[in-house]
């Protein structure tokens, strides 16, 4: 049985039907034929899968479709261009903070959204704390150095 939904994803209004047990990850590669959210693990242990979702990080293999329902999704395409990268992704290249790019998709949405909650809540953002934010996040080839530092320094350039 198909359920129609509606919802904004990466500023644009998307209305489709989906069986009522697709993941929004599964939606959003599948339906939507937006291929940057990856789908590693389907159990939340990865966080591949991590979009925005009403300006929260999100797993979207946890999330079924039907409950985006007029949300607000930001998914990797959403935040910056080919011409004109967000500051994350920049600070990601710069910092040769990926390695086979399988986790970068993830791993920058919930960078951007640590670096969000800290400045909002007043809080330093030191390696401590992006270590702790990220533990969420599963990358198979770094030793994380480059991912922590990379997210340091995109803050930095978020918060100029």
């Amino acid at each position: 049985m198909s359920i129609p939904i509606s919802m904004t994803v990466n500023g644009k209004q998307v209305s489709k039907s989906c069986p009522a047990n697709r993941t929004l990850g599964q939606f959003i590669r599948e339906d939507l034929g937006l291929t940057g959210t990856h789908v590693g693990c389907d159990t939340s242990q990865c966080g591949a899968c991590t979009v925005h979702l009403n300006g929260d990080a999100v797993k979207a293999c946890t999330v079924l479709a039907v409950q985006a329902e007029g949300a607000e999704v930001t998914t990797i395409e959403g935040i910056g261009t080919k011409d004109d990268l967000h500051p994350m992704q920049t600070a990601f290249r710069a910092c040769h903070g990926l390695q086979c790019g399988f986790c970068t998709p993830g791993m920058i949405m919930t960078g951007i959204d640590l670096v969000n909650t800290a400045s909002r809540d007043n809080v330093e953002l030191g390696e401590a704390e992006i270590r702790e934010g990220l533990k969420g996040n599963y990358c198979r080839c770094t030793g994380y150095q480059n991912i922590v530092r990379a997210v340091a320094t995109a803050a930095q350039q978020m918060e100029d």
